[in-house]
């Protein structure tokens, strides 16, 4: 299922925006509307046993429940979700812009203010959604869009689950481990302040281009998210000393 595609439910296609563990995104027209929207499909539970199928789509499609309760212009929009061939998709608001990661990738240290800009855009948008008892529990570059007007959203939120559900997931290490919290590598239970650790990673690599935690090993870089505190800053930094102790804040263990 590559490009050769040209419809995905009612959706039209015009491109493929980006492959994840998933699936594939596109970007895509809906012919009622006129509207063009960011599609997110999970083509790879194509190949999965029926049962372990039905279990995904399940999660696909609690996915864009939870974050489709969520109005708040720092949380990407969602649509709507259906299923296309057995394939789950879900049609959500399409941000013309750059992925965090991206603007990091080309730009290394970012200036402070837009640094700070973003990590407050960001805040809201989860401030909003814990309000809600929604945790993202992936807080991480590549879940971050930012607009050419510089507005932040937050995107997928993939692993998000209602803070109250009894659905463990064991054996499952979800996330990226340079961005997760302490309690996320020990499995520990999850609440809002999880997703707060993970912003003070992406604030401190933006702030110095470098990540907090080292580490050469998957391994090895969750024994120093667990025990080791963060690298210190540059003392002839550049960074306010309010800041330092908001970065300090958020990376804080307990």
């Amino acid at each position: 299922m590559g490009m050769e595609k040209e419809k995905i439910g009612r959706y039209e296609i015009l491109d493929k925006l980006g492959q994840g563990a998933m699936g594939v995104v596109y970007k895509a027209r809906d012919p009622n509307i006129g509207r063009i929207v960011a599609l997110k499909t999970m083509t790879h539970s194509a190949n999965l046993p029926e049962e372990q199928r039905k279990e995904y789509a399940k999660r696909f499609f609690r996915e864009a429940q939870s974050a489709g309760a969520l109005q708040h212009p720092n949380i990407v929009t969602i649509y709507d979700m259906d299923e296309d061939d057995g394939i789950p998709f879900i049609a959500m608001e399409y941000i013309e812009g750059k992925s965090l990661s991206k603007i990091i990738e080309e730009k290394g240290q970012m200036p402070v203010l837009e640094a700070v800009s973003i990590i407050k855009q960001v805040a809201e948008g989860l401030s909003f959604a814990h309000e809600k008892g929604i945790v993202h529990r992936d807080i991480k570059p590549d879940n971050i869009l930012v607009d050419r007007n510089g507005r932040a959203v937050v995107t997928d939120f993939g692993i998000a689950h209602l803070e109250e559900s009894n659905l463990t997931r064991t054996g499952e290490v979800l996330g990226t481990p340079f961005f997760m919290s302490p309690e996320q590598i020990l499995e520990g239970k999850l609440d809002r302040r999880s997703d707060l650790f993970s912003l003070g990673v992406v604030f401190y690599l933006m702030l110095t281009g470098r990540r907090p935690f080292k580490g050469e090993t998957i391994s090895s870089i969750c024994y120093h998210i667990v025990h080791t505190v963060p690298d210190p800053l540059p003392q002839d930094s550049s960074i306010p000393m309010p800041l330092l102790s908001i970065l300090n804040k958020l990376l804080e263990k307990d």
